[in-house]
C-alpha cells in the first residue's frame, strides 16, 4: 500500500524513537514517512508548509501532532468522528487518522491547492476512513456531526468555538493544540463554553511548551 519513504536511516530512527516516546508503536513509522514523503515532494510545487527540511518536519509536524492522540482513544475505540479544522496540508488530521485506524476523519480546508494535495494523500495511504471536505469552517454543512474537533495553530480559541462550535454534537469537545497556556483566550470564551481540561504535551524532540486545551458546552 505505501512504498518505501526515500529518507535517510537516521531520520527513521528519529521518528520510530519520537513514537515509542508518545507510547505508539515504532512500526507507524512507515505509513508516516509515506505521508512525509508525499508531503516533501508537493510542497515543492504547492508550497503547503513552510517547513521544508524533512528532519524537521519529523519533529515540528508528525511528532507534534501526534502528542495528542491519547485524548483520542475512547473516541476511535468507538468509531467516532474528529473534524480537524483549517487543517493545511492534513496537520494534525493525517497522522490521527494513521495511528487510530477507528477514528473517523474529516480534514477542513478552504485552500484549493491543500484541499488536492490531501485527498491525494489520503487515497494513496489507503486511509478509508478519512475524508476532505473542502470549505470554510463555518460553511461545513454538518451540524452535531462529530464527537471532537481539533485545530493546530488555526485561531484564538473563541474563534475557533465561533465557527466550528455547531460542528459539535452534545457532549462534544473542542480539543485545541497550543503552546503557552491561553489565559486570555479561556477569558474570553463566548458565553456558553466553558474550559473541561488542560494538558501539557511533550513533544520528543522539542523544547517548547504544548498544551491539549478542552473546551465544551457549559451544563
Amino acid at each position: 500500500m505505501n512504498s518505501p519513504a526515500p529518507f535517510p536511516p537516521e531520520l527513521r530512527r528519529t521518528l520510530e524513537t519520537g513514537l515509542s516516546g508518545l507510547a505508539l508503536e515504532p512500526a507507524l513509522a512507515s505509513p508516516l514517512l509515506a505521508y512525509l514523503a508525499l508531503l516533501v515532494r508537493w510542497n515543492k510545487t504547492y508550497n503547503l508548509t513552510a517547513v521544508r527540511e524533512p528532519h524537521e518536519m519529523v519533529g515540528k509536524h508528525l511528532l507534534d501532532s501526534l502528542a495528542m492522540h491519547s485524548y483520542l482513544d475512547a473516541i476511535a475505540a468507538s468509531g467516532g468522528a474528529l473534524a480537524d479544522l483549517g487543517t493545511g496540508a492534513g496537520l494534525p488530521g493525517i497522522p490521527l487518522a494513521i495511528v487510530k485506524p477507528g477514528l473517523h476523519v474529516t480534514l477542513v480546508e478552504s485552500n484549493g491547492k491543500k484541499a488536492r494535495f490531501m485527498r491525494a494523500a489520503v487515497r494513496q495511504l489507503g486511509l478509508t476512513r478519512a475524508s476532505v471536505a473542502e470549505s470554510r469552517i463555518e460553511a461545513l454543512g454538518l451540524p452535531g456531526g462529530f464527537d471532537a474537533i481539533t485545530a493546530r495553530a488555526l485561531a484564538t480559541l473563541p474563534l475557533i468555538v465561533e465557527l466550528g462550535g455547531h460542528l459539535l454534537r452534545p457532549g462534544g469537545r473542542l480539543l485545541a493544540m497550543k503552546g503557552v497556556y491561553p489565559h486570555e483566550e479561556i477569558a474570553a470564551l463566548p458565553a456558553g463554553w466553558t474550559l473541561l481540561a488542560a494538558h501539557p504535551l511533550r513533544v520528543p524532540g522539542l523544547d517548547a511548551e504544548r498544551h491539549l486545551i478542552e473546551i465544551g458546552r457549559a451544563s
